[in-house]
């Protein structure tokens, strides 16, 4: 065909919500580049005022003990991280309906209607989430840095947020917890924590002499570590068997110290008793010949 034509036209029209796609031309390419602008802005905005709101509330967080009415640490980075976590879901929240606002004009209405009915369906596990983490900061059931048990789920602390509480567990696994799931929780690190070894010598040994020696141990490693805060000292025997027979040594110590605070004690007891040359009881074979 000589005089063949390829010709596309794209009309999309509609008239009603103020958005019209017709001929392109250079008020309409300015139009779209004027919108991308303003989303660049918007999002520029978004992101400057969660990083300068994050600052500011890192300063409040390091400066706030030197104030006349002060936190201790670990309140003061719960409150810190539920601080951020208001700020950055208002920023989110501004921001996306101003940049629906900026592309679709009028229609960011009907975006905003529908937001609105969908917020509302979801509104009553939100508003849950949200009023039980008020309770649960309020109440100091936990801060962030305690050592805590949520149902099967144990760990540190890493983030409490608005609505949810993030839980590290001793094996690098993060769990995300809504607030409003949590019920009954288990809290590890107030108080003082016990710590307990038991240690096996053999019958052959003589007994008082073991408990004089661990007893001594125990009196120096007190004065020597200061996250003990009661004990540790020898309860006494805990254990007879035909091959052994088990002392308890008992302390107490600072929360999140008392894992360290037993090795260390485990090894000391054993190079003790190595010296004095006090034996652990180990498994034997006896051949009898006929």
């Amino acid at each position: 065909m000589k005089n063949l034509v390829c010709y596309f036209t794209l009309n999309f029209n509609l008239d009603k919500y103020g958005i019209k796609f017709g001929d392109l031309n250079k008020q309409s390419i300015y139009n779209f580049g004027l919108n991308v602008v303003k989303v660049i802005v918007i999002l520029v905005f978004m992101y400057l005022i969660i990083k300068i709101g994050n600052g500011i509330i890192n300063r409040y967080v390091s400066k706030q003990k030197n104030f006349k009415f002060s936190l201790d640490d670990k309140k003061a980075k719960t409150v810190g991280a539920v601080l951020k976590s208001i700020l950055r879901y208002s920023v989110y929240f501004f921001g996306v309906f101003g940049i629906i606002e900026v592309l679709f004009n009028k229609i960011g209405l009907t975006f905003a209607g529908i937001g609105g009915v969908a917020l509302g369906f979801g509104a009553q596990s939100l508003i849950k989430d949200v009023i039980n983490g008020f309770f649960i900061l309020f109440e100091d059931q936990f801060t962030v840095g305690d050592y805590i048990n949520v149902d099967d789920k144990g760990g540190i602390v890493e983030s409490m947020e608005l609505r949810v509480t993030k839980i590290r567990d001793f094996n690098g696994d993060l769990h995300i917890i809504p607030n409003g799931l949590i019920t009954k929780v288990t809290n590890h690190s107030r108080g003082n924590i016990r710590i307990m070894v038991d240690v096996d010598v053999s019958h052959d040994e003589d007994l008082d002499r073991a408990i004089k020696i661990i007893s001594d141990l125990c009196d120096r490693f007190k004065e020597e570590n200061e996250c003990v805060t009661e004990g540790p000292k020898v309860l006494g025997i805990s254990a007879l068997k035909e091959d052994r027979i088990t002392i308890r040594v008992a302390g107490k110590s600072k929360p999140m110290t008392q894992w360290d605070a037993e090795m260390k004690l485990r090894k000391e007891i054993r190079d003790v008793l190595n010296s004095a040359n006090i034996k652990i009881p180990y498994a034997k074979v006896k051949v009898v010949k006929e």
